[in-house]
């Protein structure tokens, strides 16, 4: 988002940088949510000065030795300012204390590799020893390939982690973000209390090319997206990202005004 004239992904209209900012990063003439990368999306959601990392040192390690993966962790760091494909921390959302996870898209495609299962976990763990509610925005291309089964042993992991936090009483919400696929769809990202889309995200576990070849069948108009997702029971709302941080706050006020203390 430097650039002084972005352009739309979807329908390539320019826009200037600074209105492109006040609209939250919609497009006005197709209404597309342009990718945003985590800093960004945590300054619209957090209260000014109240974001707290946690874990930010942590750092995937090239286990199986695969090749140029080195290279792409290196090249991502540098790019992105970030030591792996989500940032997590505290703030406060309106006055409320909560954890709050985001994961990065420039950062190999956000895909979950044992770093960023560590990262959410600890996240989720921290929110149930410390009394506070869990928000993760997602955008995340699924499991990290790099890192093979360590990678899909995070899946188990995070969910787990969510399992604890729901037991003692207090709530995950999940943000998905076009696009949230594979493995991290397939845990921790449809295991919130209440699961959120934003407009026209793709949501799923497989790509819908790869689901039509396997199936030998033309899938719906419109199959994995979150409107289709809404209408068949899938997520509890769609949220325009405008109304974004309004919505996660009255979540966070409802939970506070009715805690549930667990087993």
């Amino acid at each position: 988002m430097s650039l002084l004239f972005p352009k739309c992904s979807r329908c390539n209209t320019s826009h200037f940088v600074a209105f492109l900012k006040n609209a939250h990063y919609v497009c006005s003439k197709c209404g597309y949510h342009l990718r945003l990368d985590a800093p960004t999306r945590l300054k619209m959601i957090c209260d000014k000065r109240t974001f707290d990392p946690l874990d930010k040192d942590i750092k995937s390690v090239d286990v199986l030795d695969f090749p140029k993966y080195r290279d792409k962790l290196e090249k991502s760091m540098q790019e992105t300012r970030a030591n792996e494909a989500v940032i997590t921390g505290t703030c406060e959302i309106q006055g409320h204390p909560t954890t709050i996870g985001v994961m990065e898209p420039n950062f190999i495609m956000a895909s979950m590799g044992s770093a960023v299962g560590e990262k959410v976990t600890r996240q989720l763990e921290y929110a149930a020893e410390n009394n506070l509610p869990a928000i993760i925005i997602i955008s995340s291309g699924g499991a990290r390939m790099q890192e093979g089964i360590f990678s899909l042993m995070q899946m188990a992991k995070t969910s787990a982690a969510v399992r604890r936090l729901n037991d003692m009483g207090l709530p995950l919400f999940t943000v998905l973000a076009d696009p949230t696929t594979g493995g991290v769809t397939a845990s921790y990202a449809m295991l919130g209390n209440v699961i959120i889309a934003e407009i026209d995200a793709l949501i799923g576990f497989a790509g819908p090319r790869v689901i039509e070849q396997t199936i030998g069948q033309t899938l719906p108009q419109g199959f994995q997206r979150s409107d289709f997702l809404l209408a068949h029971g899938m997520l509890d709302m769609i949220v325009p990202r405008k109304q974004l941080r309004n919505v996660l706050g009255t979540l966070l006020h409802i939970h506070a005004q009715r805690p549930y203390k667990g087993r």
